[in-house]
């Protein structure tokens, strides 16, 4: 069942980025101009996630985060709050009054969806509770090795969803006698934060649990980790040949 994800913000800018930033999830967008149209559409329809700016005609972002907390069937309602540079006097004011999370503006679409991943389980179109299926196909084991083979064409849900499916499956291979590990990212062609966090998150987890990695990419990612001060020390391997020689 698609999630239902409410916006609430008097720009039309925000409200846009709000939906392109949802669009690739299966999930029902609704929109409102201010507090008072969203609390209607809130009790309505109870959705899954609110996005709720704080500067608003009519009923601001505070006024109606308090109305929602003080509704038994609304309360309970996760809330992502959008505030201005300006406007950061006003987050320990949310924070007290329960908001999940907050975001300064101006934002990236990429960033709300790393704030609602840690809130909501988000689903790629289509994928039809597939996620678990999708993430163990990238899987593959080759005599002492497990490679995880990442596409080129990604949800950053479905990563969330490789970091969570990573810590069992390490377990089991050290069962198996698997005591090796490639990530290969040859066919991934965008480097974004949500792709360094699972990059930082792999080689912290094969060490956690003495495992060595190899990383294997194409040049033009390994040039544009290399820039990173999180990837900048990686060694990059141009193929899966060459990492397991490695070992």
């Amino acid at each position: 069942m698609a999630l239902k994800i409410l916006t609430v913000d008097d720009s039309k800018t925000i409200r846009m980025i709000v939906k392109k930033a949802f669009k690739s999830f299966d999930c029902q967008l609704f929109e409102a101009e201010n507090g008072v149209e969203g609390l209607a559409i809130a009790a309505k329809e109870i959705p899954d996630l609110i996005v709720l700016d704080i500067t608003m005609p009519v009923m601001n972002g505070i006024e109606m985060l308090g109305k929602l907390k003080s509704e038994d069937a609304l309360k309970n309602i996760p809330v992502i709050m959008l505030t201005a540079e300006s406007g950061k006097d006003n987050v320990l004011q949310i924070v007290k009054m329960g908001v999940k999370d907050y975001i300064v503006k101006p934002f990236k679409g990429e960033q709300l969806i790393e704030r609602a991943v840690g809130i909501i389980k988000l689903q790629d179109k289509g994928a039809e509770g597939q996620d678990e299926d999708k993430v163990s196909r990238m899987f593959t084991v080759d005599g002492d090795v497990q490679r995880l083979a990442v596409p080129d064409k990604i949800g950053r849900a479905v990563i969330v969803e490789i970091d969570g499916y990573l810590q069992s499956r390490l377990k089991e291979m050290q069962e198996v006698g698997v005591n090796k590990f490639i990530l290969d990212l040859t066919k991934v062609t965008e480097v974004n934060v949500s792709l360094i966090k699972l990059i930082i998150s792999i080689i912290q987890k094969c060490q956690n649990n003495s495992i060595p990695i190899r990383i294997v990419g194409a040049q033009s990612l390994a040039n544009e980790l290399k820039q990173l001060q999180e990837t900048g020390d990686i060694t990059i391997f141009p193929s899966v040949g060459d990492a397991k020689a490695s070992f």
